[in-house]
């Protein structure tokens, strides 16, 4: 059977931090709620429960206005609002005392304020303890720059008891932090270390780097660098020429903006470590002190998607303004969750604007190309595929081999055999045992009837690359039927069915090898059920006229 793929997710490089975290989310009340709020109590469970923070926070507080003394009621109402990003967080943080959350809420406050001395009394009383031991320092840091004291901070972060086993992610800060108050050399030597203690790089390293670079006169490296960020994070290639145009921008103007660098740096850190809630939190109070942060803002997004909340994604990445560097990259994703929500029509407008903004990006063709042929648009995705070729360097490289499968596909769906077969080879030239390739390539041979030996020997491959797959399973049990081996496609095609029971093509197909076999009972209430699975059109035709046929035997 083919096997046509989706796109893959949009990921973010995370930091490999080392630290036990304690986090905790909202938990049900042990001690009830008074008479009168249960319903509101219940609602906003259920809400929390659905990923409905904003909703959820509500009815909290609805909640406790009933019931203002219970505990366990406001520190839900509070982490519920500041996962919204509401502001009723902030107005119930003075009343949680010990909640680690509240408190970096109330820090960042303070340094919005200019009150530092409060700010970093607040943030010093953090028990030593989980996240606390990375953050503590990075904020003080941070705190202490914002009142000017830059050698201060400096020196907090080369004594802090984790500036050995955290080196890379304190020289970065420290260069951060450096830069902000005027110290060239120390900034340089700083950056220049961290870059050789990372070990490699991601968005953060790289866009301060090149921030740096470009503004010491370094335009050259500067370009360097942002291009190496690409290699190793591919979703981040749409956006280096904007990256690039206003890399000479300082990216941390103030303490307070270096604070929210702390948060998604190890908000980032966090989301693959199945922290996911923690992460957002995180987030938010990176938000809380710069709320048009692209950097953040995608994470929120992805953090959103991988919970399956399209919807609060899109929702995440509406405030990023136009003009941010990062725009093209946030467009791009959004197009990507508006079709995920059903809205093929919106993500290709979108799409439409991007090019005209990025015109000499493949990936957005590429994702026109995607969507098109999601449509069954066919020829129009075959254009869409052919711009974003014509704008790969050459040769084809192995990252390329997803554009040239999918065109392969539109291609023979738009009955272009022989240039699809061209396109098919070549993807598994450049990925060599791609098993969806060879599953489609030897699934089409077998539509023919041609090159069943090598189809069974790519099929065959496949499977053990994928024994979970039913569609690849499905593609081995019709080759082997094709070659006259009944037996065989029968135990194929029912592990098939029982790895997707609900595909109408699998069904068929089993029913037609149940006919060969002479279990025509059999066959013609596969063929029933196919039909009722919602095929393709053009299979609806040969499912009623082969029980038309058994119908007559």
């Amino acid at each position: 059977m083919h096997y046509i793929p989706s796109r893959p997710r949009s990921i973010f490089l995370a930091l490999s931090l080392l630290s036990a975290c304690a986090a905790s989310g909202p938990t049900s009340p042990e001690t009830g709620v008074a008479p009168g709020v249960a319903a509101a109590y219940l609602t906003a469970r259920f809400a929390s429960g659905q990923g409905d923070n904003e909703f959820a926070a509500g009815q909290y507080l609805r909640a406790l206005e009933g019931d203002p003394s219970n505990l366990d009621l406001r520190q839900q109402a509070f982490i519920t609002a500041l996962l919204a990003g509401q502001p009723q967080a902030a107005k119930l943080a003075p009343m949680m005392a010990d909640d680690q959350a509240a408190i970096l809420l109330l820090a960042g406050l303070d340094a919005k304020a200019g009150r530092w001395e409060q700010a970093e009394a607040r943030i010093a009383g953090l028990p030593r303890q989980g996240l606390a031991q990375i953050l503590q320092p990075l904020l003080i840091a941070w705190v202490q720059a914002g009142e000017g004291r830059t050698d201060a901070a400096l020196a907090a972060l080369a004594g802090a008891p984790d500036a050995q086993r955290l080196k890379a992610l304190y020289e970065l800060h420290g260069a951060m932090i450096a830069d902000l108050g005027g110290k060239t050399a120390e900034a340089d030597r700083l950056y220049r270390a961290a870059i050789t203690d990372y070990g490699g790089t991601d968005f953060q390293l790289a866009r301060h780097v090149a921030s740096w670079q470009a503004r010491q006169g370094q335009a050259n490296a500067a370009r360097q660098t942002l291009e190496a960020l690409a290699e190793v994070a591919p979703e981040f290639a749409i956006a280096i020429q904007g990256l690039t145009a206003k890399a000479a921008e300082p990216v941390v103007t103030s303490a307070v903006d270096g604070m929210a660098e702390t948060y998604l740096t190890l908000a980032a850190a966090l989301r693959g470590q199945e922290r996911a809630a923690f992460s957002l939190i995180l987030v938010q109070l990176a938000l809380d002190l710069k709320p048009t942060h692209a950097g953040a803002r995608l994470l929120a997004a992805d953090l959103h998607e991988g919970r399956a909340k399209p919807e609060l994604a899109m929702a995440a990445l509406a405030a990023v303004p136009a003009q941010d560097p990062l725009a093209a990259l946030v467009r791009l994703r959004q197009a990507a969750l508006a079709d995920k929500l059903g809205k093929s029509d919106e993500a290709l407008q979108l799409l439409d604007q991007i090019a005209q903004a990025a015109p000499a990006r493949p990936e957005v063709p590429t994702m026109q190309g995607d969507l098109l042929r999601q449509k069954k648009k066919y020829t129009e995705a075959i254009a869409a595929y052919d711009r974003a070729i014509a704008l790969l360097p050459p040769p084809a490289t192995r990252p390329h081999w997803p554009l040239y499968y999918n065109r392969g596909i539109a291609l023979d769906r738009a009955k272009q055999w022989s240039k699809a077969e061209a396109d098919l080879l070549l993807a598994l030239k450049l990925q060599p045992e791609q098993p969806f390739v060879m599953n489609y390539l030897g699934y089409s041979w077998t539509e023919q009837g041609r090159n069943l030996g090598k189809a069974r020997e790519m099929i065959e491959r496949a499977v053990a690359l994928r024994p979970n797959d039913g569609e690849i399973v499905d593609s081995l049990g019709w080759v082997l039927f094709r070659q006259g081996d009944v037996r065989g496609a029968t135990k194929y095609l029912e592990r098939a069915v029982e790895m997707m029971p609900e595909d109408a093509t699998i069904n068929g197909h089993l029913g037609d090898i149940y006919w060969a076999g002479g279990r025509k009972r059999e066959a013609g209430f596969q063929w029933r059920r196919a039909l009722t699975l919602k095929p393709d059109p053009d299979e609806i035709p040969a499912f009623q006229a082969k029980l038309r046929d058994a119908a007559g035997n």
